[in-house]
C-alpha cells in the first residue's frame, strides 16, 4: 500500500462521523461479549443484522491475543458533499455485512440511501467505513462494489485499539489508486491527510457528551473538577500553540527563516479577532462581571445562613414547647 495519495483532494471530517463509528463498534462489541457467567466455557454469537462479522468466542482464555482476534469489525457508509477538490464528510450510517461472501447487503444500502436523500437531499454517498488496525485484502472487494455509486469512494478506517502514546486520532482515510505492479494494473489503498471540521451545533453536542454525568451518580464536585480540568487543558494547549507561533515569528524577524507574507496576514487576522484586553471597556465589563459574581456568592452564603438559622429556631421552638407542656410554668429569660 502506498504511503500517501497524489490526488490532491482535501478531506474534511466532522466529529459526528467519528462518534457514530465508535458508537457502532461499542454496541456490536457489547452484544458479542456479554458479562461472563461462572461456567467453564461460554459461547457467544452476535445477534443477526448488526452490521458486523460473526464470531464465536471461548471465555476461559483471557490472553490479549484472543481478545484482539475476537474484536468485531463494523461496516457502514459515509455521506457528505464534494465541492471541487474539497470533500467534506458530514455523517454516516450502518450497513449489513455478510462475512461469508465479504459483501454488503445492497438492498439495505439502497433503502438507507433513499431515506437519507429525503432528509438530506444535498448529501451523497462518498464511501464507506470500517474498523481495524489496517486495511485488509477483502476490503478492496467492498470498495469495488461501491464504485457504481461513487466512482472514487473513500475508505474511513477507525482503529479501536487504545494506544496511550498516540496523540493523533485513530482515524485513517484511504483512497484507491491504480498502480502497475509486476506489469499488472491493480487498485491499491493509499492514505490521505484530513482535517477536523466542526460547526457550532457539533461543538455544543460534543461538549455535552464529554461532560455527561457518570452513571455511578458522580457528585457535583466531580463534574466541576472534570469541567475545570478540561478548561485547564484547553488553555494549556492554546498557550503551547501561541508559544510555537511566537518563536516562529521571532525566527522570521531575525532572518533565520524566509519571510512568508501569507502567514503574516493570517497571524494579523488572528490577532485582530482577539479582544483588546487593555481597553477601558474591557476593564469595565470585567469588573462588572467580577462584582456580579461576588454578589451572587454573597447572596448564596446569606441564604445558606438564613436556612440554617431557620432550622435552629424551629428545633428550639419544638424543644421549648415540649418543656412547657411537661413542666408547667417556666421562668422567662
Amino acid at each position: 500500500m502506498a504511503e500517501s495519495s497524489s490526488s490532491g483532494l482535501t478531506f474534511k471530517l466532522h466529529p459526528l462521523v467519528i462518534v457514530n463509528i465508535s458508537d457502532h463498534y461499542s454496541r456490536v462489541k457489547s452484544q458479542m461479549h456479554p458479562p461472563i457467567t461462572n461456567t467453564a466455557t461460554t459461547t457467544t454469537t452476535p445477534p443477526p443484522n448488526n452490521g458486523a462479522e460473526g464470531a464465536v468466542e471461548t471465555a476461559p482464555s483471557s490472553s490479549s491475543s484472543s481478545a484482539l482476534a475476537s474484536s468485531p469489525r463494523v461496516f457502514g457508509c459515509v455521506i457528505g458533499v464534494q465541492r471541487g477538490r474539497t470533500v467534506e464528510i458530514f455523517n454516516s450510517f450502518e450497513l449489513l455485512y455478510d462475512p461469508a461472501t465479504h459483501s454488503l447487503d445492497r438492498t439495505f444500502l439502497e433503502k438507507k440511501q433513499e431515506l437519507y436523500k429525503k432528509v438530506f437531499p444535498h448529501f451523497y454517498i462518498l464511501g464507506w467505513y470500517s474498523t481495524g488496525t489496517d486495511a485488509q485484502e477483502s476490503d478492496m472487494n467492498i470498495h469495488k462494489a461501491l464504485m457504481d455509486i461513487n466512482e472514487s469512494p473513500v475508505y474511513v478506517l477507525l482503529n479501536p485499539l487504545i494506544n496511550p502514546a498516540q496523540k493523533d486520532l485513530p482515524i485513517t482515510i484511504y483512497e484507491s489508486e491504480l498502480h502497475v505492479i509486476d506489469g499488472i494494473p491493480q487498485l491499491i489503498f493509499v492514505s490521505s491527510s484530513y482535517t477536523i471540521e466542526t460547526v457550532e451545533a457539533e461543538r455544543i453536542s460534543v461538549d455535552h457528551v464529554a461532560h455527561l454525568k457518570p452513571s455511578d451518580g458522580g457528585s457535583a464536585a466531580t463534574q466541576l473538577a472534570a469541567h475545570l480540568t478540561g478548561i485547564h487543558s484547553a488553555i494549556k494547549m492554546l498557550n503551547s500553540r501561541i508559544r510555537v507561533l511566537h518563536h516562529y515569528l521571532l525566527a522570521m524577524q531575525r532572518g533565520d527563516i524566509p519571510c512568508e507574507n501569507s502567514l503574516l496576514r493570517q497571524v494579523s487576522s488572528l490577532l485582530r479577532r482577539l479582544p483588546a484586553i487593555e481597553s477601558g471597556k474591557f476593564q469595565d465589563d470585567f469588573l462588572m462581571e467580577y462584582n456580579d459574581t461576588l454578589l451572587i456568592t454573597s447572596l448564596a452564603v446569606l441564604t445558606n445562613c438564613s436556612s440554617t438559622m431557620n432550622e435552629l429556631v424551629d428545633k428550639f421552638n419544638t424543644a421549648y414547647d415540649r418543656h412547657t407542656r411537661r413542666g408547667g410554668r417556666t421562668t422567662f429569660f
